[in-house]
């Protein structure tokens, strides 16, 4: 079983032209932890409105390789994977960042206003 503690964090530059997403993957257990991610892209990142509707997504559009490539977080080992969201729509929204391991579920998700 894959357990790593994750957190999202959101920032809204003070023009709001665009906004900072950071995805810290730490294993904060006693053992080793392994994971084989899907592809190239080591973590997605999305945004949704409050009624769910996705308006951005990190990996719309991209080629990633389509290779499996195994990873270990050592005992209190982390990992942070970030983006940017350029020119987002003023609102309130969720963050959602997901590590793309084959595993398990590895995912956080964070309110935020533009």
């Amino acid at each position: 079983m894959v357990t790593l503690d994750t957190s999202l964090e959101v920032t809204v530059d003070g023009s709001g032209e665009r906004v900072r997403l950071v995805l810290v993957v730490e294993n904060g257990g006693h053992e080793p932890v392994r994971v084989t991610f899907r592809d190239s892209g080591g973590a997605d990142f999305a945004v949704r409105t409050a009624d769910g509707e996705e308006v951005w997504r990190w990996s719309d559009g991209r080629a990633l390789a389509q290779a499996l490539r195994p990873a270990e977080f050592a005992p209190g080992e982390s990992a942070a994977f970030e983006t940017e969201w350029p020119d987002p729509e003023p609102g309130d929204f969720t963050a959602v960042g997901e590590l793309r391991v084959r595993e398990a579920e590895v995912r956080a998700e964070t309110p935020f206003s533009v």
